[in-house]
């Protein structure tokens, strides 16, 4: 069981503060800090933990320990503090104050349950955190019923959770499991693999396993090091199985791995330089791919800059994954029947090589860890090259698109521009809606949204129910 310093220390290593733990210094305030313990509770059973924290003695802003002369033992109007909180907390949660020593500094630490049955309240108001902010739940309808889901069926999986469609069909899956020398029983393989939810509908599992998937993977290429630079090429390798996608996106990175020729100190014959260490990336798409929050509805994207290629995967790491276990290459599976799946296809592996074999290759700051994604960097090699010269060896080799046709700035129709602005107005805007505001059909304004997140415009931050859009201008 880890230390409680251990946990101060985990979190110091966040770049930011998350929705379910708080740093203080000195700061005290009763009643707010019952609010705290609300919202704090309350989102970490939203966010899938089992305790939420609130620590003084912890800088905001830098994550120093700067130490505390907080008193968790003080009276709030001649009522211990303890006893003030729990008195107007609902339903009962075994809450607790430590004091603890970091960096030699005093730090007191407030360990926090999650809300098991029903949301936690204080003074019968429920909270929530919304980003760093603390809001009353009852603001925020969408987030309240998902947090209701989660406290009544657990929380959400690409197993148990049903998919948008269900008219599905699975004749790519049985080709691809044949070609593995497997045969699925045609009786029993929908049950074998897991393809329903508990009342006998096709889940996100089978959504992705099916013939289609309607959820896009698209690889982007631009000419230079940030998706301000033109963009030479986007390739579709999604709408299918996604066993099929993971296979064309890792045979794409053959294609973009360009062999050069090194003729440095050169006597007999030259030596032949990949862009990129095949492994690494190949191990990066794998984990992407497996790994993804596809209960969410977001893909993984994969961005091709000209000094690098970034692959994104939604979410962050499970719950019971440290950090050094995740390095040390301890793999707790997102979405476990889909890794039983890989292992039964020889997709991946159960030793947990992949980590380590990019760290091994890249270090560890091959890993970017954001809000709410994992982003690998695979750094490329060029040889005898100068300045940003992809466009014009990359683009010219895979790309759908000649240069010339994107040199240029996007240019919005009437319907792109109308969205985009809907969008900037309310990021909580919903596609129904913009249907109503533009008078437009569904495939419409799917494929606007389509076209703007190609292009960078926007993304979809959280999932589909209870997340919302940011415009990237």
């Amino acid at each position: 069981m880890k230390s409680l310093v251990d946990i101060v220390n985990e979190l110091r290593a966040y770049d930011a503060e998350r929705e379910w733990f708080e740093f203080k210094e000195n700061w005290f305030e009763a009643k707010a800090l019952g609010e705290y313990i609300s919202a704090l509770s309350n989102s970490a059973a939203y966010e899938g933990k089992e305790m939420a924290y609130f620590v003084w003695g912890i800088n905001d802003d830098t994550h120093e320990v700067v130490g505390t002369h907080f008193n968790a033992n003080q009276n709030v109007n001649g009522e211990p503090l303890k006893h003030f909180l729990a008195r107007q907390i609902f339903p009962d949660i075994d809450f607790r104050f430590d004091e603890i020593t970091v960096e030699n500094q005093r730090v007191v630490v407030l360990s926090i349950p999650k809300a098991k049955t029903i949301p936690t309240a204080y003074a019968e108001e429920r909270f929530i955190r919304i980003g760093s902010s603390k809001e009353k739940l009852r603001k925020y309808p969408e987030k309240e019923s998902f947090l209701f889901a989660i406290l009544r069926d657990g929380f959400p999986t690409i197993e148990n959770t049903e998919s948008e469609y269900q008219d599905l069909t699975f004749e790519k899956l049985k080709i691809y499991y044949g070609a593995k020398g497997i045969s699925l029983n045609p009786m029993q393989y929908k049950n074998n693999l897991g393809l329903y939810t508990a009342d006998g509908k096709y889940n996100i599992m089978a959504q992705l396993l099916s013939d289609n998937s309607h959820i896009p993977v698209r690889v982007a290429i631009f000419s230079g090091t940030s998706k301000a630079d033109n963009m030479y090429s986007v390739r579709e390798f999604g709408n299918q199985c996604l066993l099929y996608s993971l296979d064309d996106v890792l045979r794409y990175g053959d294609v973009l791995n360009i062999i050069q020729a090194d003729e440095t100190h050169r006597i007999v014959e030259r030596k032949e330089v990949p862009l990129f260490d095949n492994d690494a990336f190949r191990e990066a798409i794998i984990n992407a791919f497996l790994h993804n929050k596809w209960v969410d509805g977001n893909e993984p994207m994969i961005t091709v800059y000209s000094d690098r290629i970034e692959i994104l995967s939604r979410g962050t790491l499970p719950r019971e994954q440290t950090m050094e276990g995740f390095f040390s290459g301890e793999s707790i599976p997102v979405n476990k029947k889909l890794s039983e799946i890989f292992l039964q296809l020889h997709i991946s592996e159960k030793t947990g090589r992949g980590v380590p074999k990019i760290t091994e290759k890249y270090g560890k700051d091959a890993f970017e860890f954001r809000e709410n994604a994992i982003v690998v960097k695979i750094p490329f090699n060029w040889i005898n090259v100068m300045g940003n010269k992809l466009g014009d060896k990359m683009g010219n080799k895979v790309g759908n698109k000649s240069a010339s046709s994107t040199e240029q700035d996007i240019h919005l129709n009437e319907t792109q521009l109308k969205i985009l602005n809907f969008i900037r107005d309310n990021n909580n805007i919903t596609k129904k809606q913009l249907q109503e505001k533009t008078s437009k059909s569904k495939t419409t304004v799917d494929n606007t949204i389509s076209f703007l997140r190609e292009h960078g415009l926007i993304e979809r931050i959280g999932s589909n129910k209870t997340g919302y859009w940011k415009v990237n201008d």
